[in-house]
């Protein structure tokens, strides 16, 4: 078959099955991804939640051998809530980050890939696919910028022209040497609001990010969130979405186009203290179908136990001593330890002492002193 005509064709069905956008690239090593790559090993920028193998993630012949071009794809979601419900006091809401309002976008964009690919299959009988989304081997991000779905910003986020960086992106690579399409011309310009709103300073230079120190990073780990961050993680209980709000790209932009991605208000900004207490089956039930609940309940509940003390919540009080003395979990006990002495209510200084008696978790211990030691702050300077 043609592959010029193939191509068309591919184009032709992806809109078909509501793919925003699609593009395509060579399989060519990413030479420039694999030197950025190995500088953010050296200087310790990594997550860790990425593939370990920078061989994996920057030559694709690696995944699929005689691999000939990757087709790249994007899907758009949308950046604002209808009906959000407001946060007030006695009622305090957190909220989860625009990638993970709707259904899990894995499983969104898994399911356009395996149409494409068996779209593939039925016009030619030799066709070979390795298809990843996010968790993959290669960069969704590198990819993308290769093919010309966008650029990669400052904010090291791919912004395409019709849709900001609100996208979903995902990559398939094949044995069918497609034409590759042109890149897209970096807009950002001058522009520095994302290095400059960022709000831990994680944006180290332009495209580069320190994931170590990135907030929607933080909200993910399952130990205790370094003290330094606590004060800048605000009512965010996954993800943070600052660097792609203020940008000037993204202004207006706002897409409806899928009815799986529509937020429901009270998942996507759920309460705060019915999460403190919340089984393992009624998490799962109510959240498991989004991308934020991957790391299971403990990160939600830690970050939920943070944004309590924000607000300074203290109806939120008598939950938080009751996790602080029945809790089995060390990083819940001490996080609401912490998040007790914050909201600054001196009646409770006696729980966290009797807590302090019987603690035998070292780090938990040490979390309930700043507690008490908040707690005398407070009560001096009233």
């Amino acid at each position: 078959m043609d592959v010029k005509k193939l191509k068309q064709d591919v184009i032709e069905y992806a809109q078909q099955i509501g793919i925003d956008k699609i593009r395509f690239a060579s399989a060519d090593t990413f030479e420039t991804l694999k030197e950025r790559l190995i500088e953010n090993r050296t200087l310790g920028y990594e997550s860790g939640f990425e593939e370990p193998d920078i061989e994996k993630r920057t030559n694709p012949d690696l995944l699929l051998p005689k691999a000939k071009s990757i087709i790249a794809i994007a899907l758009a979601y949308p950046s604002k809530m209808k009906d959000a419900p407001r946060s007030t006091k006695g009622e305090r809401r957190g909220i989860f980050c625009r990638a993970s309002w709707g259904k899990d976008y894995h499983h969104v964009l898994r399911e356009k890939l395996d149409q494409l690919e068996e779209f593939l299959t039925s016009q030619r009988s030799d066709v070979r696919t390795k298809s990843m989304v996010d968790t993959g081997e290669l960069s969704d991000r590198a990819v993308a910028e290769r093919a010309g779905i966008g650029w990669s910003g400052k904010n090291c986020m791919i912004i395409t022209p019709e849709f900001g960086s609100y996208v979903y992106l995902a990559e398939m690579i094949t044995n069918i040497p497609f034409e590759p399409d042109e890149r897209v011309e970096d807009q950002c310009g001058s522009c520095n609001k994302c290095i400059d709103a960022c709000p831990t300073g994680a944006l180290v230079n332009p495209g580069q990010l320190n994931s170590q120190r990135c907030i929607a990073f933080q909200t993910q780990t399952k130990g205790f969130l370094p003290d330094e961050f606590r004060t800048k993680i605000g009512n965010r209980i996954y993800g943070c979405d600052t660097c792609q709000m203020v940008c000037p790209i993204n202004k207006g932009k706002d897409f409806h186009l899928h009815p799986e991605m529509e937020p429901d208000p009270e998942i996507a900004k759920p309460l705060l203290k019915p999460l403190l207490t919340m089984k393992n089956r009624e998490f799962k039930e109510k959240f498991g179908h989004v991308a934020g609940s991957w790391r299971g309940k403990k990160p939600i509940q830690r970050n939920a136990i943070i944004a309590l003390a924000h607000f300074k919540e203290t109806s939120a009080l008598p939950e938080l001593v009751s996790l602080l003395h029945k809790d089995p979990r060390p990083v819940i006990r001490g996080t609401a330890a912490w998040a007790i002495g914050k909201i600054g209510e001196a009646d409770v200084k006696d729980e966290l002492e009797k807590a302090l008696i019987r603690e035998q978790d070292e780090e938990a211990k040490a979390e309930i002193e700043k507690g008490i030691q908040l707690l005398k702050e407070t009560s001096a300077t009233n």
